[in-house]
């Protein structure tokens, strides 16, 4: 009984066969670069060939970072990838996550080690970074004096603003000893109290960029108390220079426009201010001229003298008012405590005496009320109407009066 598999399990089966290999999960290819493609998704489509064969490969948009150069048929690279199996297709490819150009591999390795040494320094913190200012007088370049980077700066910053003043270190930008010459370009600068440094210059490779990556460059942009602006390359250029400034420019006609602001542009925003001052006081004066018409012609119908007088009146309306209801206020609590008097008068002791009775006390004064509060032999006090008189007790008889 044969086999029978559907395309789908063998490529499947293949695939798998790739995914195992660790090799190939980490390989890097040299080649030369044809039918390079940069799709408008952002993927970039080429292959690899030398005179053994071709091999197709794709750089993924989320992998552009890998790739720091624009890539073209014809370029000697080293890509670094995984080779798999696309499954609908059946066939392989390089899925590509770095790309360099040959002979710049090593310095790209050295170009990241001392990236990462310099970013666990902190020196690429943002928290470091310094603001550009809004308006600047003097501007200081790093620069080759021949290059078109300087001629690129002067024009743009002189068209800019007329009236800055440029000031060029002429430093070496690229071979041995260049580093240091921009590294003592940027603090002379530094020293002669300019408002913003600009340095850079044109593209190139990779070695000729290289002087951007020392550290020495990084350490003198970290350090400088002036913002620095890097101004390396083109624009899909990055250098160390880069990371450690205060701001990147892709270009440097970009670092230009960056540093310096348009003095027209200044002018005309002065200006439309002081005609929006200008409207905004005629309309507040218009405002306030009708606010006082308006006052003046209430002031005609509306005397503060017929005021004053219906306020007088009023007061003592309000005061009449007062007086009759106080004058009320008083015969009611006049004729509440006559009540009261002759309610309480009922009540006096005194009163009671006037109808015969009398107040019997003991010798301590306390009110007798009983005959078990007495006995025989002891002294009484008896008030009566007219006076008070003692009398001892000469006997206790004790009479139930039905209570």
């Amino acid at each position: 009984m044969k086999n029978v598999y559907s395309v789908g399990q063998i490529n499947r089966y293949v695939k798998n066969m790739f995914v195992q290999d660790f090799l190939l999960q980490k390989i890097y290819v040299k080649g030369e670069v044809s039918n390079c493609k940069y799709h408008t998704s952002g993927h970039v489509y080429f292959s690899l060939k030398d005179e053994t064969g071709v091999l197709s490969c794709v750089m993924f948009a989320g992998h552009r970072r890998g790739l720091s150069f624009r890539m073209k048929d014809g370029d000697r690279v080293v890509v670094g990838g995984a080779v798999d199996v696309y499954e609908r297709d059946g066939r392989y490819q390089l899925y590509a996550k770095e790309i360099t150009l040959e002979g710049a591999g090593a310095l790209y390795e050295r170009f990241l080690q001392l990236k990462q040494e310099l970013e666990d320094m902190g020196m690429f913190a943002m928290e470091y970074k310094q603001p550009i200012p809004g308006f600047i007088k003097r501007l200081g370049v790093v620069t080759a004096p021949t290059g078109a980077a300087i001629q690129d700066i002067r024009n743009i910053s002189l068209r800019r603003n007329p009236y800055l003043q440029i000031i060029l270190y002429p430093a070496l930008v690229q071979g041995e000893g260049a580093a240091h010459s921009i590294a003592k370009g940027i603090r002379a600068l530094d020293e002669l109290g300019v408002d913003v440094i600009i340095a850079g210059r044109g593209g190139g490779s990779i070695e000729d960029l290289w002087a951007f990556n020392e550290e020495e460059v990084a350490r003198a942009i970290f350090e400088c108390r002036t913002p620095v602006i890097s101004a390396v390359g083109h624009e899909t250029d990055f250098t160390i220079a880069d990371f450690a400034a205060d701001l990147r420019a892709p270009t440097p006609s970009a670092a230009a426009e960056l540093a310096v602001n348009d003095f027209r542009s200044i002018v005309e925003t002065a200006a439309s201010f002081e005609e929006r001052f200008r409207r905004a006081m005629l309309g507040k004066t218009d405002l306030m001229r009708s606010r006082l018409e308006q006052y003046q012609m209430k002031l005609m119908y509306l005397s503060p003298e017929s005021r004053l007088r219906d306020n007088r009146q009023r007061l003592l309306d309000v005061e009449e008012r007062i007086r009759g209801g106080m004058g009320d206020r008083v015969q009611g609590c006049r004729h509440a405590l006559a009540i009261y008097l002759e309610r309480f008068s009922g009540l006096s002791p005194l009163g009671k005496l006037n109808q015969g009775y009398s107040y019997v006390a003991d010798e301590e004064g306390r009110a007798v009320t009983s005959v078990r509060q007495v006995k025989a032999g002891d002294r009484l006090h008896i008030s009566v109407t007219d006076g008070s008189m003692e009398a001892v007790v000469s006997g206790v008889r004790k009479e139930d009066r039905g209570q």
